[in-house]
C-alpha cells in the first residue's frame, strides 16, 4: 500500500519504518525541515533500539522516504495517519490543535478517496472532530470526496518499539465500515502471520477510550506497588518478597508490580491526566486516578526523602552519584524521569551531582537539566563516583545490573547506596559491607559511620 504518515517523531517514525519494513510505500512527513534533512541523512532524532538501522535500510530500498509537505504526499496514498503529537494543556486536556491542523490540511488538499488514520494517542470523540474539519474543508472546495476516519491507537513501549510494532499482542481498529475494516486487516496482516484474532475491530470510540484506558490501568498497578512499597517499609516487610507473593497469582501476574521512583515517560503522566479531564468533561469525578497521580507524585521524591532523612536537610559540602537519568532503560526520554524532580530536590539543599546515564545526558543538559546548578555529567558509571557520599541508583539500565561493587566502594567516600529499583540483592549487599537502602524495605542498621 501507499501511506502517508504525518508526524515523525516516536509513533510517526516507528510506525512509518515498521510498514516500509513489510514493503509498503511509505512517506513521512514533518513540517520540521531540520528534522527532515537529518533523517535523509540517516541522522534519527530519538533513540531507539533498532530504529537507525531499519531507517537506513529501507530508505535504501526506496520504501521509506521523507517530506515537508503533506500537499504533495496525498495523491496516490491509499491512508494517511496522523501521527502528531497531543501535549497536555493546561487544564490537563490533550491539546488536538496539531490534529486538526492535519486534518484541515488533508481537507485542503485531498482530491480522492482516502483513509484517515488516527495514531495520535487522543481522547473520546477526536475522530469526530477530525472527520468535521475535513469535511469543512472539502465543503469550502465545493468537493465530495469519499473518506473514512479510523482509530488505530499505538500501544509501544519505548525501548522495544520495533519488536512491540513488529509482533504486536493486539491491534486495535475503531471503524463502522466493513470495507475499510477490511483494508486495515490487509495492512496488518504481515504482523499476524499465525493468526488475525489479535485485530480487534470495534466502535471508533470505544478504540480511542481504549489506548487511555490501558496507559491508566498500567500505571494503577505501578502507584499501587509504590503504595504497598511504602506500607511494607513502616511496618517491618519486605515489598520484594510479598511482590514475588502476589505475582504467582495468574490473576495479578509479575507485569508492572515493580515498586520503585514512579512512573514517568511521555505516556502515563499525560494519559492518566486525559482520561480524568474526559471524566470530568462527562460529569464524573475519577477517585481512583487521582490517587494514582497524588501516589506517584510524592513517589518520585522517596529516594531524595531517604538520602536527606540519612545526611540532614542541609547537604552543602556533599556529592551524590546518580546512575541513570531516563524515565526507563532503553530510551533517551526524560520527560516527566523521576530523575529530575530527585536531583533539583538535592541540589535545593545544597548538594553537588555526578550524573552518569548511558543516552539521556543531552537530554538533561539541553533541556530537563537545564539550568540546574551543581550538576556534572559524566562518561561513565565509575567516574561518576568520584569523591561522592553515597550513589543513587534511579535506572534500571542493564550496564548497573552487575557492576564491580568493589570498585564502587573504593570510589565511595563512604559505602553507602540508594537504590530506586531495588535492583541488588539486599543480603549480598551487606556481605559487601554496603549500607543499601531499597524502596520498600526498612534499612537494617549496617553499622557504617557516616561520612
Amino acid at each position: 500500500m501507499k501511506l502517508t504518515i504525518v508526524g515523525t517523531g516516536y509513533v510517526g517514525l516507528v510506525t512509518g519504518t515498521c510498514f516500509a519494513e513489510m514493503g509498503n510505500a511509505v512517506t513521512c512527513v514533518d513540517i520540521d525541515k531540520k528534522k527532515i534533512e537529518n533523517l535523509e541523512n540517516g541522522i534519527i532524532p530519538i533513540y531507539e533500539p533498532g530504529l537507525e538501522a531499519m531507517v537506513k535500510r529501507n530508505v535504501a530500498n526506496n520504501t521509506l522516504r521523507f517530506s515537508t509537505k503533506l500537499e504533495d504526499c496525498l495523491d496516490g496514498a491509499d491512508m494517511a495517519f496522523i501521527a502528531v503529537g497531543t501535549p497536555m494543556g493546561e487544564d490537563g486536556s490533550a491539546d488536538l490543535q496539531y490534529v486538526l491542523k492535519v486534518a484541515e490540511t488533508i481537507g485542503d488538499n485531498m482530491t480522492q478517496p482516502l483513509i484517515v488514520v488516527d495514531k495520535s494517542t487522543v481522547p473520546v470523540g477526536t475522530a469526530d472532530k477530525v472527520r468535521n474539519t475535513i469535511e469543512a474543508q472539502l465543503q469550502k472546495r465545493g468537493l465530495q470526496v469519499d473518506f473514512h476516519v479510523v482509530s488505530n491507537p499505538e500501544f509501544l513501549k519505548e525501548g522495544d518499539a520495533i519488536n512491540d510494532f513488529l509482533k504486536p499482542d493486539r491491534v486495535v481498529v475503531g471503524t463502522n465500515d466493513k470495507e475499510t475494516a477490511e483494508k486495515m486487516r490487509r495492512l496488518y496482516a504481515p504482523f499476524f502471520r499465525s493468526s488475525m484474532d489479535r485485530m480487534l475491530v470495534m466502535d471508533v470510540r470505544s478504540a480511542e477510550m481504549t489506548k487511555y484506558v490501558a496507559n491508566a490501568m498500567l500505571a494503577t498497578k505501578i502507584s499501587f506497588m509504590n503504595e504497598v512499597a511504602n506500607i511494607c517499609e513502616l511496618v517491618g516487610a519486605d515489598v520484594n518478597k510479598v511482590r514475588v507473593g502476589i505475582g504467582s497469582d495468574s490473576r495479578i501476574g509479575y507485569s508492572f508490580i515493580y515498586p520503585g521512583s514512579g512512573y514517568g515517560g511521555s505516556c502515563f503522566p499525560k494519559d492518566v491526566k486525559a482520561l480524568k479531564k474526559t471524566a470530568e468533561k462527562a460529569g464524573y469525578q475519577a477517585q481512583l486516578l487521582n490517587a494514582v497521580e497524588d501516589v506517584n507524585d510524592r513517589q518520585k521524591l522517596v529516594i531524595a526523602d531517604k538520602v536527606i532523612e540519612r545526611f540532614g536537610e542541609k547537604l552543602d559540602g556533599m556529592t551524590f552519584a546518580i546512575w541513570g537519568l531516563a524515565f526507563k532503560p532503553g530510551t533517551d526520554d526524560m520527560r516527566e524521569a523521576p530523575s529530575i524532580y530527585i536531583i533539583k530536590r538535592l541540589t535545593e539543599c545544597g548538594a553537588k551531582i555526578n550524573a552518569y546515564d548511558p543516552k539521556a545526558v543531552h537530554e538533561a543538559k539541553e533541556f530537563y537539566l537545564k539550568g540546574v546548578s551543581n550538576v556534572t555529567y559524566t562518561n561513565s558509571k565509575y567516574e561518576a563516583l568520584n569523591n561522592a557520599d553515597a550513589m543513587l541508583l534511579l535506572t534500571e539500565w542493564k550496564e548497573f545490573r552487575s557492576p564491580d561493587f568493589m570498585e564502587i566502594k573504593n570510589k565511595l567516600k563512604a559505602p553507602i547506596i540508594f537504590d530506586g529499583r531495588n535492583q541488588y540483592n539486599d543480603d549480598r549487599m551487606v556481605e559487601l559491607g554496603f549500607e543499601y537502602h531499597q524502596i520498600g524495605k526498612k534499612r537494617i542498621d549496617y553499622n557504617i559511620i557516616s561520612p
